[in-house]
Order: structure tokens, then C-alpha cells, then sequence
């Protein structure tokens, strides 16, 4: 009896936590909320994920505040498109998306991979909608100089396969979204606000390019410490024991992290 009790609680759980879908302008956005707090948390996923790839944190951040968790259009059960999206189009749907929600108040942004570009832009284009910002190793439009740094030639062939292979299915909303851009896109009228970036040096014993070489390592995350140093309430964590994927490598590191802004922001 007992283990059947257990069970219906766990079907229950699970029903519970299913996703639901939401029209944000012309498309569906799959979408999932769980939690209660004085802060709301958005999750932004990295190129071509769904909302799946938070199971790792979802949880645990939902015990400590509301959490939002979405697919991108394009991705996990939302609308399927073949048409090219820039992280600051996706910005405008998460921004639309939470107004659908009712969410009124700033949210803490956390985001990973390219999915820290679509923060950025969100940062810079809805100042009002947002209060703090926590990345895991996000994207850079400055991947491309760290690579040629290191050995021009290799780099540029390196590069342009990168590219093809972000093309193959006809769209491109990762790499050509900020590589391909020239000049380099920033985003100086982020505003003041507490920042975080968790940033992977972790080295590997066959890098699959230059990008993922010892020198790359530690160049990605200079890169990104020099990026937080601007903001006065930024702070650089350099982890060697996640790959990209933090999140799923070390997730305590974000929990600690994500509650670390959660207590700066109640001491203002």
C-alpha cells in the first residue's frame, strides 16, 4: 500500500510539472512555472535547447523563489520555424512573454550559452524588466578573436566550418547570429545592476578546436572577468570541474551563486 502511495505522489508530481503552452505574439511558447518567493527567476537556455535543459536546477531554485522556464521559438515544443532569429528578436518574445504571465516585477536573469546573448540584449532593451543578471559560460561575439589569436589560418578554416554547420538546417540563430556581424555588436547601456558570470577554464585532453586549447581556456575567461569588471556589483567565478553545461556539471554552483544575488539584492 505503502509503495503504491508513493507512486500516485510521484505521478502526481510529474503531472503537475508538465509544461503548458502560451501564444506570445504569433507563435507558442512552451513554458513552465513552479515556486513562490520575493524573486522571480528567469531561465534563458542555450542555442537550440529547450526548457528541459534547467532540469538539473529548476527544483531547487523553485525553493527559494518563482521560476520561469521557457523554449525559445524554434525549440523544445514551441512553434518549429525555419527562419533566422537575432538574440535581441528573442529578447523582445521573453519580454513579451513575461508581460502574458502577469509577471510585473524584475526578474533575475540567469542564462546560458547563447542564451547570455539574448540576456544582454534583454538587459540593454528592457532595463525596467530586469534586476540582476547571473550567465553560465554565455556566448561571446568575441569567440572569434580569442580563435584567430591563437593561429589565424586554423582559426578562419575552424570558423567557417562552425558556420556551415550552424546553417545545415536552413536557419542560424547561434553563431552568424553575432559572428558574422561587423563591427562587433556590444551592449554599453546595460545599467548598473548586480552581475554574475560563472565561466568554464576547465581544459581537455583532445580539444576538438582552438577555442577549447589551454590557451583558449584561459583566454575565454580573462575575456570574461574583464567583461564583469565594469559592472561595480560584477563578480567573475572561473569553475575547472564543469564543462559547458554547468548547470548540469556543478549544479550547486549556480544555486550558490543565484542565492548570493538573491541576498544582494535584498540588502538595497
Amino acid at each position: 500500500m505503502r509503495l503504491f502511495l508513493l507512486i500516485v505522489i510521484a505521478l502526481s508530481y510529474t503531472v503537475s510539472a508538465q509544461s503548458a503552452m502560451l501564444k506570445v505574439n504569433e507563435f507558442e511558447l512552451e513554458y513552465e512555472v513552479a515556486g513562490s518567493g520575493k524573486h522571480v527567476v528567469l531561465l534563458e537556455a542555450g542555442g537550440s535547447a529547450g526548457l528541459s535543459d534547467w532540469d538539473p536546477v529548476f527544483g531547487k531554485i523553485a525553493e527559494h523563489a518563482t521560476v520561469i522556464r521557457y523554449s525559445r521559438v524554434g525549440n523544445g515544443n514551441s512553434t518549429a520555424i525555419q527562419r533566422h532569429f537575432t538574440s535581441r528578436d528573442y529578447a523582445d518574445y521573453a519580454s513579451e512573454l513575461l508581460i502574458q504571465l502577469n509577471i510585473k516585477q524584475p526578474v533575475i536573469f540567469v542564462a546560458h550559452s547563447y542564451g547570455g546573448s539574448v540576456a544582454r540584449d534583454f538587459a540593454a532593451a528592457y532595463p525596467e524588466q530586469i534586476k540582476a543578471l547571473l550567465m553560465l559560460d554565455p556566448s561571446s561575439e568575441h569567440d572569434v578573436d580569442i580563435v584567430r589569436a591563437i593561429d589565424l589560418e586554423t582559426g578562419n578554416r575552424q570558423i567557417a566550418a562552425i558556420k556551415l554547420d550552424d546553417m545545415k538546417n536552413g536557419m542560424s540563430n547561434q553563431y552568424l547570429d553575432f559572428w558574422s556581424k561587423r563591427p562587433l555588436p556590444d551592449y554599453p547601456q546595460i545599467r548598473n545592476m548586480p552581475v554574475t558570470v560563472i565561466t568554464s577554464v576547465r581544459k581537455v585532453e583532445t580539444p576538438e578546436n582552438l577555442f577549447f586549447t589551454d590557451q583558449g581556456r584561459k583566454m575565454w575567461g580573462e575575456l570574461w572577468q574583464s567583461w564583469v569588471s565594469a559592472f561595480p556589483q560584477g563578480k567573475s567565478v572561473l569553475t575547472e570541474q564543469s564543462g559547458h553545461f554547468i548547470q548540469s556539471d556543478e549544479p550547486e554552483l549556480v544555486i550558490i551563486e543565484l542565492l548570493a544575488l538573491m541576498q544582494t539584492l535584498d540588502k538595497h
